[in-house]
């Protein structure tokens, strides 16, 4: 038998063994029994036999297991431990991996995974799947709540003659995912089609998608794809769900294009998308819609809004912006760009509301690109920026003043090298040619004649600035002669790994300027602050409302801002994803759909894209939580009794060379529990054992450590 110690790496899974090994075995070895017997092997999913026949429904007791008094019961056999073989142990670290195991543990974990149907449930078996884990304490909000399937909202009516209909299909629960899709007779038209990154609720998960399955049962009627600008909130989600929806033609302007078609790159797979560029002044018909642009100012470059009109006046989607202003008054520049209302009726504006709970204006770009360029100028010693990719200007901003005063610039992170790529094939940025140096050249210049751009000011693990951080950084080694610039605002949710890159890199001596400490502007937000958003909509002055981009709470606070300027509360409608409104009585009345789009949650993880099964989910965070806790047993098939003490195998539950009690105890009650279900049942119904052991384990484990491991009994009838 192979005598290799690879430690148990075996995940749970449940029905017909997807996923697990092949013909419900551990492993691809033969099953071996003595002449005469069967062999039987149950990995929690089912058993295999050979040559027995399946077991009839056993006649056995299934009264609730006392757990002190089925110990004491069985120590009062007088049948000590040493009656029956120790069993060993794989601990939870690496370094306990050594600890010596019995054949069975042996050849359970040296190849494939271990599999189980009922595994932490006992023998409540499958109906109890979506049964959420119980804690003394209650925990944070549930993953189960967060991606359960809704219940069926019956048949979505389709659109009436003259009424539109609008779907944010997503977008509007969270910052990110954003997709919108504009209805008016036969014709369909969706705005941006973006990502969202994992969060707490989905471990293990790589993006998080909007929900499509409306568009692809309408496909034929999806007219074209507008895209406003190049955020991966707004393109992310475009290669998993493009084919879907029919590959329509896809509306935007050139820099997006061009950041399209570089992430389109990495899918070869795919079909090419029928990109149609656009300014941002361009007048144009998608399908039966005319469509208007309209630049907005933004981080990035290219960014724009959407008017499409109807009979009834414009529907309005602005995209992400901000105001270019001088003392909260907008700029020459941006009257003119949003001049096309002057005399138009808006029906509705789909507005942006990310930072509608900060007063006033937001902090003009001029002002951080003035910031940026006095410190590049007077920085002593080398000077390293850490800043988002796509803040296209910034970038430009550092290379000219380098160019400036004469100093050589350093590109790095993939993201940030792209990005340069894209910027310069759309004629945003020129290079002079001798201004980047490669990053082995540095030592060749002075300190205070070099400046980095770097990836990772959100404290990205592998990022070029948490690499610097590190030591790591195969050129240079950070000291404190250098100066950190984090021209970025820390994203929700990543604040300790930006503190932790900031500790990082003050330990090793640099010196941190951060937007947040800085005498000078080095960071401005891309989203309108509240006041921008009340200007425009004095400047549109909508009939209706429907809030978009960000969580109920922001969506809610725009609200209540259109209702202090005037508009009334049913005029006004708080979406959810996948929300049907619609506009009816020829633009006159709003309504919202009792019937709701499609809007569970679809997830890319690995190479699987779509709905991730609720307690797949649920029990990865049940392993993040409570961990797994294994048991494996060698039954006679002929007696029902233990061959050996049973083997126990924990992973993030308890640790078992601290808690030799426990271990004992564990054993005495699966050893009673075993035999107690099997005595004069023949043939043995190993399922039936599995469960009634998970479901005493599960209990006693719960009694004495307050936590619900996942639990899988791994029996063997030999």
């Amino acid at each position: 038998m192979n005598n290799d110690r690879r430690p148990f790496h075996g995940r749970p899974q449940y029905g017909n063994n997807t996923g697990g090994p092949r013909n419900n075995r551990v492993d691809n070895r033969p099953i071996i029994a003595p002449i005469g017997q069967s062999a039987s092997v149950s990995t929690g999913t089912g058993s295999k036999t050979t040559p027995a026949p399946t077991p009839a429904k056993p006649t056995i007791s299934t009264k609730t297991v006392n757990h002190t008094d089925a110990i004491n019961e069985f120590k009062g056999k007088q049948v000590e431990d040493s009656d029956i073989p120790e069993g060993h142990y794989e601990s939870e670290s690496s370094e306990d991996a050594s600890t010596s195991e019995s054949t069975t543990t042996q050849n359970l974990t040296s190849r494939g995974s271990t599999t189980a149907k009922t595994a932490g449930h006992g023998n409540r078996g499958i109906m109890n799947r979506n049964r959420p884990m119980r804690r003394p304490e209650p925990p944070t909000k549930s993953l189960i709540n967060t991606i359960q399937k809704p219940a069926e909202s019956g048949h979505i009516p389709p659109v009436a003659p003259g009424n539109i209909r609008i779907i944010p299909l997503s977008g509007v629960e969270k910052i990110g995912t954003n997709m919108t899709a504009i209805e008016i007779g036969d014709d369909i038209l969706v705005i941006d089609a973006g990502f969202g990154f994992t969060e707490v609720g989905t471990p293990g998960v790589d993006y998080i998608l909007p929900n499509t399955k409306y568009l692809e049962e309408r496909k034929s009627r999806v007219k074209g794809i507008i895209i406003t600008h190049g955020h991966l909130d707004h393109i992310g989600a475009i290669p998993y769900i493009m084919d879907r929806i029919g590959n329509p033609p896809m509306y935007t302007r050139n820099l997006t294009a061009l950041m399209v078609k570089k992430r389109q790159s990495e899918f070869p797979h795919l079909e090419p998308i029928d990109f149609k560029i656009v300014e941002q002044n361009d007048r144009i018909k998608i399908g039966n819609m005319s469509v208007q642009f309209f630049g907005v100012t933004h981080t990035i470059p290219d960014s724009v809004g959407v008017a499409i009109e109807t009979p009834y006046g414009y529907v309005v989607n602005n995209g992400d912006f901000k105001l270019d202003h001088v003392d909260e008054v907008p700029t020459d520049e941006e009257e003119k760009s949003y001049s096309f209302f002057n005399d138009k009726k808006v029906l509705m504006l789909l507005g942006e509301s990310t930072n509608i709970e900060n007063p006033g204006f937001s902090t003009p770009e001029r002002l951080v690109l003035e910031g940026l360029d006095s410190i590049v100028r007077d920085i002593k010693g080398r000077l390293i920026v850490g800043m988002f990719a796509s803040h296209f200007h910034r970038i430009a901003s550092v290379v000219q003043s380098a160019e400036k005063y004469g100093k050589k610039v350093v590109i790095e992170g993939r993201s940030m090298k792209n990005n340069i790529d894209i910027a310069i094939q759309a004629g945003i940025l020129v290079i002079k040619k001798d201004t980047c140096i490669a990053p082995q050249d540095i030592d060749k210049y002075p300190r205070d004649k070099v400046v980095v751009l770097a990836t990772g000011a959100q404290g990205d693990e592998f990022a070029a600035l948490m690499r610097m951080a590190n030591g790591s950084y195969k050129h240079f080694k950070i000291d404190n002669k250098d100066t950190v610039l984090l021209s970025a605002s820390i994203i929700p949710g990543n604040e300790l790994a930006v503190d932790k890159l900031k500790d990082k890199l003050t330990r090793m001596g640099a010196k941190i300027i951060h937007y947040r400490t800085s005498e000078v502007f080095v960071h401005s937000t891309g989203h309108a602050n509240r006041g921008e958003i009340e200007w425009l909509h004095r400047k549109l002055k909508p009939r209706f409302l429907i809030p978009i981009h960000g969580n109920h709470y922001k969506l809610r606070q725009h609200a209540d801002l259109a209702m202090e300027l005037g508009m009334p509360a049913d005029h006004i409608v708080v979406p959810d994803n996948g929300t049907i409104v619609e506009i009816q009585d020829e633009g006159r009345k709003l309504v919202k759909f009792a019937e709701k789009a499609p809007n569970n949650v679809v997830m890319v993880d690995g190479f699987t894209i779509g709905d991730i099964q609720d307690v797949v989910i649920r029990d990865r965070q049940v392993l993040s939580q409570d961990g797994i806790f294994v048991v494996i047993a060698l039954i006679n098939a002929a007696t029902g009794k233990l061959k050996k003490s049973p083997d126990i195998i924990s992973r993030g539950s308890v640790y078992l060379r601290e808690s030799q009690d426990l271990l004992r105890e564990t054993r005495h009650l699966v050893k009673y529990v075993v035999e107690q279900n099997t005595e004069n049942m023949h043939p043995i119904n190993i399922d039936y054992i599995k469960d009634v052991v998970s479901e005493a384990l599960s209990k006693f484990i719960f009694q004495h450590t307050a936590k619900r491991p996942i639990v899988i009994p791994v029996m063997i009838c030999v």
